[in-house]
């Protein structure tokens, strides 16, 4: 009797719970004949995408972004004269503030180091070993000037590179009565010479000027005669 109930019990839980408890093995699907597996799809799709990846065309190398921010300006000697680069690399001072020779691009390269350029020949203001001021085609060390206020808020330019020997005293960007340039180691920071008012036109930005090296024998400038 016992071994009946057992029975009768273990069918009434078979049909309370349809399919058991037992685990049913996972039976393997056969795909038909002419057909790809799953995988096989998964595997041509990633191939599709690496075939478009090297397809695609290579993007241009873009040249470095501006960086240095600088401005357009014109440099009023205290002289009466504004700064000018003419066209055969000679620079003077010129009255009149109408001409495009007279723009110059003032573009800092160091802590309050910056260099002068000519915004309309693209030539950067240089001062050789002699104290002569040229006009460089190419940035060197020799365009590099230390830029610092005076009391009277003038600005004076001294060269970054050269300077007196003995005293240490600096040597300055400067203009005489005439509007004539003049040799950095001859002009004073306290006269008017040196003493320069930078007339803002806009703000712009510059890419930083690549440094070339110093030719060996710099170019000298002819200074007119004193009188």
């Amino acid at each position: 009797m016992a071994a009946l109930a057992s029975s009768l019990i273990r069918q009434k839980r078979e049909v309370r719970e349809p399919g058991g408890s037992r685990p049913v093995s996972a039976q393997r699907r056969v795909c038909p004949r002419g057909t790809k597996s799953l995988c096989q799809k998964q595997l041509l799709i990633l191939l599709s995408k690496v075939r478009l990846c090297r397809g695609r065309p290579a993007r241009p190398d873009r040249g470095p972004e501006p960086q240095l921010k600088g401005i357009v300006t014109k440099l009023f000697c205290r002289q009466g004269f504004y700064l000018q680069a003419n066209p055969d690399g000679s620079i003077q001072g010129t009255p009149e503030d109408t001409s495009s020779f007279t723009h110059f691009n003032l573009i800092p390269v160091g802590l309050r180091v910056v260099t002068i350029q000519s915004a309309k020949l693209g030539h950067y203001m240089a001062m050789n070993a002699e104290g002569l001021l040229y006009s460089s085609p190419h940035f060197t060390a020799e365009c590099r000037f230390k830029e610092c206020v005076f009391e009277n808020y003038y600005v004076l330019y001294a060269s970054a590179l050269y300077r007196q020997r003995r005293s240490g005293r600096a040597w300055y960007l400067g203009l005489d009565k005439e509007g004539q340039v003049m040799k950095g180691n001859r002009v004073k920071k306290t006269k008017a010479a040196a003493h320069f008012l930078p007339k803002l036109l806009e703000v712009a930005v510059y890419r930083e000027p690549s440094l070339h090296s110093v030719p060996e024998a710099s170019p000298s400038v002819p200074l007119p005669p004193e009188m």
